[in-house]
This record gives structure tokens, sequence and C-alpha cells, in this order.
């Protein structure tokens, strides 16, 4: 029946009641599958009851802006009557758009996105066994999921945009899937609406639901974790600290003084010497070195086993070179060590100037793809010091994707062990060590 005929057939009193009346009734379906998905996955009560509830004949057949869940009435009551699932299905699915802040995310092709996110909530959503959301997967459905898992990496939102772009899907392979994985109305996702203002409250009010669920699954509720499938891994990849890779270099940097004009120090040779010659006109001559906090010297070490993508490898050497050319970041004379090494040390390249890391880079080979063994590297470096290589070596960065055999003992200088993001699977680096997960962006 459409609105105009409703409209002939009833007053507008009863039009109002009929309108709360069916209110009344879709937000009764809502709490009943929020309480269902409550009883069956206890760790995500905050997160379930962090909505209010309100009909709206606009979304189809339901979306969320991350406060309040908006819902078609006549379109819910049918999902409800097909399959009560559905219903559970699809509030589990605006969950996770709001737990991974999918709402919020920029710089991203409408389309593309909005399909991403929606595989990567029905993705974990088909990853949890339990007979609230259990539902039979199409061929279409195992098969995308099977393509996307070949690489055995995280499936997050980030990774199967890029995954969906690199396949260059043709319109009609692409809406296939749109039809398959549609669940929820993205109208009211801040990134949709050009006129929207960013809402940092909402970032942090999901960011610390986020937060605390990790917390909750890795002590208390490790049982109920082990019948999330990826979503734990999720959480885990998405609430990594973010660094800015500049400034994390820095953290290997040191005092030295260096050949510039100082402007904001003088010579007080000069300086005492006007007041004798004149009596009250001091001579102000600025300083011809600076003392300055830059990088002098760390390692780079590159996992070259079979496990560690080249493209990464190039990728995150060319970041790391366009973070060494600027010179408030690092003497014009430095000691940097790049090591390749899988499961013993392949190559080392000592660079001592721009020219050379250039150079380097401009003629990059990769030497290895053995296994995956971090410790002849810390083994050929503890030689390098031994050798008074180093003055003070104050770091060292391993950039590797894969599991490896650790040092028992903690080396004399930090030590991070740096991830790619798009290509993470969660490992336990020791105690002593920086985990350090970048996305393109932090990097870029």
């Amino acid at each position: 029946m459409s609105n105009g005929k409703i409209s002939e057939e009833y007053t507008e009193e009863q039009l109002y009641e009929l309108a709360e009346k069916l209110g009344q009734i879709g937000t009764g379906i809502l709490c009943a599958a929020r309480d269902e998905l409550y009883l069956g996955m206890r760790f995500l009560d905050v997160a379930l009851s962090s909505f209010t509830y309100q009909p709206d004949f606009a979304v189809s057949p339901f979306g969320t802006d991350g406060a309040v869940i908006y819902f078609h009435p006549q379109e819910l009551g049918g999902l409800y009557r097909e399959n009560r699932l559905l219903v559970n299905r699809g509030y589990l699915h605006m969950v996770f758009h709001c737990l991974f802040r999918h709402f919020l995310k920029q710089g991203m092709d409408d389309r593309y996105w909005n399909l991403s996110c929606d595989i990567a909530a029905e993705h974990m959503i088909d990853g949890i066994y339990h007979r609230s959301v259990r539902f039979s997967r199409s061929l279409l459905r195992r098969e995308t999921y099977r393509k996307m898992e070949a690489e055995g990496k995280v499936l997050n939102a980030e990774r199967i945009y890029k995954i969906l772009k690199f396949w260059q899907l043709e319109e009609k392979e692409l809406k296939k899937l749109e039809q398959e994985f549609y669940t929820d109305d993205h109208k009211y996702w801040e990134n949709q609406r050009s006129n929207q203002k960013p809402n940092p409250q909402m970032n942090q009010k999901w960011k610390d639901i986020n937060e605390e669920m990790e917390t909750d699954l890795e002590t208390f509720s490790k049982e109920a974790s082990e019948q999330t499938g990826g979503f734990l891994e999720q959480l885990r990849v998405e609430n990594h600290e973010r660094y800015d890779y500049k400034e994390f270099l820095r953290k290997f940097s040191v005092f030295r003084e260096e050949m510039s004009v100082d402007p904001d120090t003088f010579d007080y040779t000069f300086y005492s010497y006007g007041l004798q010659l004149y009596g009250n006109m001091p001579l102000i001559e600025p300083q011809e070195t600076k003392e300055v906090r830059k990088v002098s010297e760390f390692v780079i070490v590159i996992d070259t086993s079979m496990s560690c993508s080249g493209d990464l490898v190039r990728k995150f050497l060319e970041e790391t070179y366009g973070i060494l050319s600027e010179k408030e970041n690092f003497f014009q004379k430095v000691n940097i060590h790049i090591i390749q090494c899988d499961e013993k040390v392949q190559s080392d390249k000592k660079i001592t100037c721009e020219e050379e890391l250039k150079e380097y880079m401009e003629n990059l080979e990769l030497y290895g793809e053995g296994g995956t063994d971090f410790r002849p590297a810390f083994e050929y470096i503890a030689e390098l010091l031994e050798k008074r290589e180093f003055e003070n070596l104050k770091g060292l960065i391993y950039f590797t994707d894969g599991y490896g055999t650790y040092p028992n003992k903690m080396p004399p200088y930090q030590t991070a062990f740096v991830f790619m993001q798009e290509d993470y699977r969660d490992v336990d680096v020791p105690a002593w060590a920086i985990k350090l997960i970048l996305s393109e962006e932090d990097i870029m």
C-alpha cells in the first residue's frame, strides 16, 4: 500500500498513531535481535546497547550513523517474517561497521568502499559459530571469500578495498557482489555526506568500545573469542597504535654539533669585546655550528624470506628513503647499514650519505627467499659492534611480515619489528621489542 493511499484512508491522527505503532513494533524487533545476540556474545554487550532506534521510511531496510539505528518499519517487519536471523545478522553487521569506524574513513571511492565494508562485516559474521547468526552461504559468497583469503592476510575493509580495485571488475560482476553483500543502508554515514562535519566524539566512543572489547576477549572471554573467527584478529589490527613514521625514526636520534649558522646563539667573545671597546655596544656574531638532535646511526634489516612480499619491501625502503632524504631528520654524514636476511645474512650495505642511499635504491636487488630466522641478523650486528663499526648505535628496524625465531637475549639498542597493516599477520614479538604496524598513510 503506497503512502498516498494510506494518507487517503486515514485521518492525520490515525496516521500518527499508526506510525507510532509501527515504530514500536520495529523497535521491539531490534531489541529482540539485540538480546539474542547478547546471549551468545556477551563481550558485545556495550556495543549492542549503544544505539537508540528511530523509524525512517527513506531507509532500506535499516542503517546507522553510529548513534541511532534508523529502520523502515515495513521492510524490517518483512525481513523478520522471512527469517529473524536476517535481522540478527543485520544488527551485528551495523555494529561491526561502527566498531571499525567504517562510516568515518575518508578518501575512498564510495562505491568500492561501501562494498568493501559490507564484505568485511559479512566475512566476520560468517566466521562466528553461533546459532543466532548462522546462515547458509551462497556459492558466490564462498568463492569470493576463498579468493580473498588466498594470501592468508587479515581481511579488513582496507585490504578488501585494495583487492577489489586490483580485480578491475566489470559492471556486471560488481553489481552481483553488491547485491550479494548488501545488508544495510549507508546513507547516514559521515563520510557519505558532504555537508556533515567530522564528529571526533563519535570516533572516540567506538574506539574506546573497540579497545575494551579486545581486552575482554583476550582475558575474561577467551573461550568466547575462539568462536569469533577472524573478529579478534581484526580488533588487534585495528587497535594497534598508529605511529608517525618520522617521529618513530627520531627515537634513534642523538645530539651532535653540525656546521650551520645558528641564529639563536652568538659568540660570547665578540659580545664581550664589543662592550670593552665601545662601552655599550656588544658585537653579535652567530655561531657557525649548531647543536641539533638528528639520526646518525641505525640498522635496517629486511626480511627477504619467501613469506615477505618484494613489492612491500620496496615500498617500505622507498618511504624510508624519502624520510632519510629530509635534511631536518638526518645528519649530512650518517652510518646506516641495510641488511638483507632470510635464514642467514644475505647482504649488508653501508650508507654514509644521501647519494649512496639513492644509488642503492635505484639498483635495489633482493637476495634470499629462504626461511625466516631473526637471530642471524642480531648475531651479525653484535659482530659489527665488537669491531666498533658503530659509535653510538641507537636502534634497529626489522621489516618483516612473517613468523620467525627471535633472539632470547635483549640487544643493547632499541629494536622494532615493523609490519605493514595491509599484509599483517598477528605475531607475538619479545617483550623487549617494539611491535610497529604501519598503514600506507603512516609512512606516506
